[in-house]
């Protein structure tokens, strides 16, 4: 049984930071990619990046490219994302997810993902 664990949110001030962690267990955690997403209230559930399963290549949303990093630790079976430069608009709930296969590229969409964590949420004020 697959189980994905959030946690490092909580409430910063704008310009802060945070790094949030995703932790898995029940199964080779190395063999998948792990995306990062965020649902605000009253908003879709919106892509924030994603990481292949070696760590070598990376993806970010628009929003969120140059001012946000994830990075992985196959050893440790746990991926990070580290928020840099956060604004108001990055407040949501933040959710690991990870899925059974290859998601082909398409690691955007949440379709991709079979297995989510419980969410972190993450407060900025202004």
């Amino acid at each position: 049984q697959v189980q994905l664990l959030e946690s490092g949110g909580g409430l910063v001030q704008a310009g802060g930071s945070l790094r949030l962690s995703c932790a898995a267990s029940g199964r080779t955690f190395s063999s998948y990619a792990t995306g990062w997403f965020r649902q605000a209230p009253g908003k879709a559930r919106e892509f924030v990046g994603a990481i292949n399963w070696s760590g070598r290549i990376q993806y970010y949303a628009d929003s969120v490219k140059g001012r946000f990093t994830i990075s992985r630790d196959n050893a440790k079976s746990t991926v990070y994302l580290q928020m840099n430069s956060l604004k108001p608009e990055d407040t949501a709930v933040y959710y690991c997810a990870s899925p059974s296969g290859p998601v082909g590229g398409n690691y955007d969409q949440s379709q991709r993902y079979n297995y989510w964590g419980q969410g972190t949420q993450v407060t900025v004020s202004s």
